[in-house]
């Protein structure tokens, strides 16, 4: 599968970035996504700027001054609110799925991945928007927003292409400021409604943007907490079939044979018939959900929960006529989002924007999502079993810091130039210091005095 043409390995990361938004050809999207400003510095100017910042770990202050800009015009760049970065992340994974299109076997079910992750900014005041959010891992309130992330998945690579940095509409979880503007009419005040909405309703917001800008897909992914009879509708509303873990909850009821149960009751209705179980899962059933007047098919296909005894998972799908084994293995394809998450988190330093503005945060994201994508085109490519890690690591030798000579040879510079306000003593250890050196240290002085 990995027979697209492969770069020269030796090429440093600068071409490559050049090679990467030459290819989804980030200079045509500009106007596409509101890029307005009236200056000769463009979208691909910053955002390659940017990106290059990421791979060498540093921040916009302290990376590698840009040639036409300062890093405050970067900044701007960032905090613009006209600016469009969610179609930017769709746009951008639109034209690399299409270059990706000849090697996906035909075979392949494409999938989109729904997930949500916890972008804690607990010494953040001030921050618009910022609110109480639940970690489910700590089981605690903790201060900073949910990152609802939408991906793309063939099976073997994973493409963020779209996102929602979410807030909160209850007062009392409320701690940052509010929006700046509410203003329906401009893509700020958007993106600051859609924050305030249920994550459920953004979701189906995101996926149907991304499928009418021409992402590929037949099915959305999810895990039970985007689980629910209004979610498989509203899905299937838009052509795209539904697979999902389902809450075991007394709340949501299904029809089968007539009769109405919950997982657990048609669990044990299953079980009383003495059904006999599978080598790969427990039972398997066709039943009934209900929205709105509305009822539909399902499938429910209960999953022995590894490592507890006793314990079951159900999974649900509208695409009924699936086997039950394709409809486990197509579940488990969710698991790449989880990985994004921890990737960009560990090496791309998702979770660790210091930007005040609400869009500005967005702009971060967006950046993320683009230097992530640039990783997962260059893993497609490779001949060899390098991680995203590997190749993060790679690129981020080819912008080396500044070298101890150089930095020795810069310090000792500015010394000689106000060595008249030095006293002896201070010159004569720096002399007796030099003289400790190694030999092609001090020839490297020598030549640059």
């Amino acid at each position: 599968m990995k027979s697209i043409t492969q770069f020269n390995q030796e090429k440093d990361t600068e071409s490559l970035i050049s090679a990467f938004v030459k290819l989804i050809g980030l200079a045509g999207l500009s106007k596409k996504v509101n890029f307005r400003r009236h200056s000769l510095v463009s979208l691909l100017m910053v955002i390659t700027w940017m990106i290059k910042a990421r791979f060498a770990r540093k921040s916009l202050n302290r990376c590698q001054r840009a040639k036409n800009f300062t890093a405050k015009t970067g900044r701007n760049v960032l905090n613009d609110g006209r600016i469009n970065w969610q179609k930017l992340v769709c746009l951008a994974a639109v034209k690399l799925i299409s270059v990706l299109k000849p090697v996906i076997d035909r075979r392949r079910r494409l999938a989109l991945i729904v997930d949500d992750t916890l972008m804690a900014r607990s010494c953040s005041k001030k921050t618009e928007l910022l609110a109480k959010v639940y970690d489910h891992d700590k089981h605690e309130f903790l201060t900073g927003y949910r990152g609802l992330t939408v991906g793309w998945s063939d099976g073997n690579t994973f493409l963020p292409v779209n996102f929602a940095l979410m807030s909160t509409k209850k007062k009392e979880n409320m701690i940052g400021n509010q929006p700046v503007t509410t203003d329906q009419r401009s893509i700020a005040g958007r993106r600051r409604t859609q924050a305030q909405r249920p994550m459920n309703a953004v979701t189906v917001e995101l996926l149907k943007q991304a499928v009418a800008l021409g992402i590929p897909a037949e099915y959305v992914l999810f895990d039970s907490w985007f689980s629910s009879p209004k979610m498989f509708w509203q899905l299937k509303q838009l052509g795209l079939d539904s697979v999902g873990m389902l809450k075991h909850t007394k709340k949501v009821y299904y029809r089968y044979r007539g009769r109405l149960y919950d997982v657990k009751g048609l669990y044990e209705r299953l079980a009383a018939a003495k059904m006999r179980r599978k080598a790969d899962y427990i039972y398997s059933s066709v039943v009934e959900a209900a929205y709105q007047g509305h009822t539909f098919p399902i499938r429910l296909v209960y999953v022995t929960k590894r490592g507890s005894k006793g314990k079951y998972l159900v999974l649900a799908t509208t695409q009924y006529k699936l086997h039950p084994q394709e409809i486990i293995q197509l579940y488990g394809r969710r698991w790449q989002i989880e990985t994004y998450f921890k990737a960009a988190k560990q090496y791309l330093a998702l979770n660790k924007s210091q930007i005040q503005s609400y869009d500005g945060q967005c702009g971060y994201i967006a950046v993320t999502t683009l230097t992530y994508a640039l990783l997962a085109w260059q893993e497609r490519q490779s001949i060899d079993d390098r991680t995203l890690g590997d190749l993060f690591y790679l690129m981020n030798e080819a912008l080396p810091d500044l070298s101890f000579e150089e930095a020795l040879v810069y310090l000792l510079t500015a010394l000689k130039e106000v060595k008249a306000e030095i006293s002896a003593t201070v010159e004569q250890i720096l002399d007796n210091f030099i003289k400790l050196l190694p030999v092609f240290m001090q020839k490297q002085l020598l030549r640059t005095a």
